[in-house]
């Protein structure tokens, strides 16, 4: 599996671009924004876009989900249930951060714990991650060592739980739970900023080091 990171809306956010070598064929994970950047690449990179992977309802990255899925015929898959009353209220998320009108949508499918999706011949497997937001989901690549972790876990950070129905002890649960034993050579990429790996974080990251 190949990726290519793109970050757009003023956030930075990083939309990744998953996709099968074999194939060719892709997904896009968590397209926040600047739908007309994202189909530039999937061009450039020769990708034929299967499907819209969202690990979470915040509209920095489901901001062009509906406008891409629309214009490209693909589905929307996740983020996991709990973060429907994100996604229904994205136009008071608009307000609230200054961002262009974007209506809410409904997912083809809300992913759980366990389940998997397939990218031309690659698997993503879903972990349910809550915590920064209850609905959170990651996606793995288990034959590359590689993941795609949203806003759960950052080079020496984690993600916020200021927001309505985070949680910071399920955050530190899910990380700990669900990332840590995925293997300290695993490489994530996360919602904003650099990539690292599980190890680095576990040995190093001051939210999340042991004490003991």
């Amino acid at each position: 599996m190949a990726y290519r990171i793109l970050p757009v809306t003023p956030f930075q956010q990083n939309c990744t671009l998953f996709w099968c070598e074999q194939t060719r064929r892709a997904a896009i994970i968590d397209p926040g924004g600047e739908p007309v950047r994202i189909l530039a690449l999937l061009a450039e990179l020769d990708l034929v876009p299967e499907s819209i992977l969202l690990t979470h309802g915040h509209l920095d990255h489901v901001g062009a989900s509906a406008a891409l899925a629309a214009r490209l015929s693909v589905p929307i898959f996740g983020p996991h249930a709990d973060d429907a009353f994100l996604i229904h209220a994205l136009s008071e998320q608009c307000q609230m951060f200054g961002f262009p009108p974007v209506d809410a949508f409904e997912p083809d499918q809300w992913l759980h714990q366990g389940d998997h999706i397939l990218v031309g011949k690659e698997r993503l497997d879903v972990l349910h991650c809550p915590g920064h937001t209850p609905g959170h989901v990651v996606f793995v690549n288990a034959r590359e060592r590689l993941a795609q972790v949203g806003d759960v876990l950052f080079r020496g950070s984690i993600g916020r739980t200021d927001f309505p129905r985070s949680n910071h002890r399920q955050l530190i649960d899910s990380i700990q739970q669900r990332l840590f034993p995925l293997g300290d050579d695993v490489r994530f990429i996360p919602g904003h900023g650099p990539m690292s790996t599980i190890g680095n974080e576990r040995r190093t990251n001051p939210f999340v080091v042991s004490k003991e």
